[in-house]
């Protein structure tokens, strides 16, 4: 059966992370991943505070969300992070608005930043690679999109596949899995709310509660290459709720 993960960005609203650990395993889950608010600020005695955390609950952290800043400037700590967490892929995960290039050429220029940026952690033999929201969707003055440009670009990353992003940037994911499904290394799995709902939750819901057909999609993904599938819901009210509400409906696809 394929195993579901926890975004403990999802819980950043309800702390201690202790106590969400004991949840999360308590929830059944084994396996959750990093963002960078979560240890960028860590020194060494602090990351292996938390990975001794990790282990006394059983999880283990697979992936990690890291900054571009701290990708392309503080390799070494990156590196440390990923290391003493037990991490095997590495996911760029976001690019402020005002950053964002206007074109199909700067989305490809972008696209060769992120695959230079992203050798030296491949060097050390982990799996580097983009993770989307809905702008990378929106299309461009000469018809491309920015997904297809930075996945151009760099032609060796991997793609983390948020697809309920990809269905709010309108496009159609079982079109992407069918192009780019070879790309797919980890997948976020997150649902969105009938039109109108959830409003207090930024329209997304727990996993099969919404209008992501998830039974069909998954059906598509374990066709490519993805080891690692993610629960991830961005404005949570409720994480017991998410939690467990979220993973009986995974387990029955």
């Amino acid at each position: 059966m394929t195993k579901l993960g926890f975004q403990l960005y999802c819980a950043r609203n309800f702390p201690p992370l202790s106590d969400i650990l004991k949840q999360v395993a308590r929830a059944g889950y084994s396996e959750v991943e990093g963002y960078g608010g979560l240890y960028a600020t860590l020194d060494e005695a602090g990351l292996k505070a938390l990975r001794a955390d990790l282990d006394a609950n059983g999880l283990t952290m697979p992936t990690g969300h890291f900054g571009l800043d701290l990708l392309e400037k503080e390799p070494a700590q990156a590196l440390l992070i990923a290391k003493t967490l037990g991490m095997v892929a590495i996911y760029c995960p976001f690019l402020m608005p005002d950053q964002r290039p206007s074109d199909a050429a700067g989305w490809f220029a972008f696209g060769q930043r992120l695959q230079e940026a992203g050798k030296r952690y491949q060097d050390a033999g982990y799996t580097f690679g983009w993770h989307n929201h809905d702008f990378e969707f929106k299309t461009l003055g000469d018809g491309s999109t920015p997904q297809e440009q930075i996945l151009a670009g760099g032609p060796d990353l991997a793609w983390e596949a948020d697809i309920a992003w990809l269905i709010r940037g309108g496009a159609d994911p079982y079109g992407w899995i069918e192009s780019y499904g070879k790309r797919i290394t980890a997948v976020h799995v997150k649902d969105i709310a009938p039109a109108g709902e959830n409003t207090d939750e930024d329209g997304w819901a727990d996993v099969g509660y919404g209008t992501v057909p998830w039974k069909d999609l998954m059906a598509a993904l374990r066709k490519t290459p993805a080891k690692h599938y993610v629960l991830e819901h961005d404005n949570p009210k409720d994480v017991e709720r998410l939690l467990t509400r979220s993973i009986a409906s995974f387990k029955t696809y």
